[in-house]
């Protein structure tokens, strides 16, 4: 055994960093799935979820902060520090987007839904659902070829998201002839397509925890 399997071995993973990036990732699905809940709503029926959207983005911003608490207080870790601080990071900037781009629709009260924006809150999902996946396999790092599957997925929805924007836009471009919307519906798209990079991003730190740990 070497001197940082060692070290892992004294960690209580389950009881201090894990537990918060599993509740970080279940929180992301919750924030995902409202948004692609709401976004097939009518408008006077969508405020309820962006409340919980609200609320759920708090909730990720204080596990974050916990998260950061503990790697002030433990010397020992489960993996490198840099790589706890990015992941808890990482996700909480896919929440931040997803939460952003419900405050832009509310704000510019969007109430046509195109196919995009809901193909766009789709991607974001499943995305947030193989950050999931991932996230859940930390505990032991056993099961690599869970998060290296996962990784893939998210790489290939976030290829996707950039297609259905390029397509949205242009389409905006070609269509729409009233300013405001294309200001606000070119806003909304950009922010969810964000949100897929940011997923992505999110991959690239999983990827670097695993590549160590391989």
């Amino acid at each position: 055994m070497n001197i940082n399997n060692f070290f892992q071995f004294l960690v209580p993973k389950d009881k201090k960093f894990f537990p918060l990036f599993e509740e970080a990732s279940s929180n992301l699905i919750e924030i995902a799935t409202n948004l692609h809940e709401a976004v097939n709503l009518p408008l006077k029926e969508r405020e309820v979820l962006f409340q919980k959207i609200d609320t759920l983005e708090q909730k990720g911003e204080d596990i974050t902060r916990q998260t950061n608490l503990e790697l002030s207080r433990n010397f020992i870790t489960p993996f490198d520090r840099e790589d706890i601080h990015a992941l808890i990071t990482s996700i909480d900037n896919v929440a931040d987007y997803l939460h952003g781009a419900a405050s832009r629709m509310r704000l510019y009260q969007v109430d046509k839904i195109t196919k995009s924006i809901r193909k766009l809150t789709e991607i974001n999902l499943e995305a947030c659902q193989n950050i999931d996946v991932a996230v859940r396999e930390l505990r032991d790092l056993k099961k690599m070829k869970n998060i290296t599957d996962a990784i893939v997925r998210i790489n290939k929805l976030e290829n996707k998201s950039d297609n259905v924007y390029d397509k949205a836009v242009l389409d905006l471009f070609e269509n729409e002839t009233d300013a405001k919307n294309i200001i606000k519906y070119k806003e909304v798209l950009s922010v969810l397509e964000n949100a897929a990079d940011k997923c992505k991003s999110v991959a690239s730190v999983l990827e670097s925890i695993s590549v160590k740990h391989s």
